[in-house]
């Protein structure tokens, strides 16, 4: 196990358990940068480590009663298709253009979290 992997780990879960999202945001341009791993890589490993974490902090805000469950069953339906969509894409994708995506989209996300 080497400090950096848990690092970027604590920091990341951390983060989602915050803000409720983000460790993606956070975990791939770690993963890309400092632990050079390769861009596709990264973006899959991401998802199956947002998993754990978004699964615990999920549990911890069904508790605090800080959930709605309709709501999840609604957006739900739509993100399994998308989710089925989006992991096909992914290998059609040139790492280049993925970055290209993935950093738009962080910058579209920055601006409408500020304004």
């Amino acid at each position: 196990m080497n400090i950096k992997t848990v690092l970027i780990g604590f920091v990341s879960g951390f983060i989602n358990g915050i803000f409720g999202a983000g460790g993606g945001t956070l975990l791939v341009p770690c993963m890309t940068n400092i632990l050079e791993i390769e861009e596709h890589k990264s973006h899959a490993t991401a998802i199956s480590i947002i998993l754990v974490f978004t699964l615990i902090s999920s549990f911890i805000y069904i508790k605090n009663g800080v959930f709605d469950l309709k709501i999840t069953y609604k957006v739900a339906i739509g993100s399994i298709f998308g989710g089925i969509i989006g992991a096909k894409l992914l290998n059609k994708c040139s790492a280049g253009k993925l970055r290209l995506i993935f950093g738009i989209f962080m910058i579209i996300a920055s601006i409408r979290m500020v304004f």
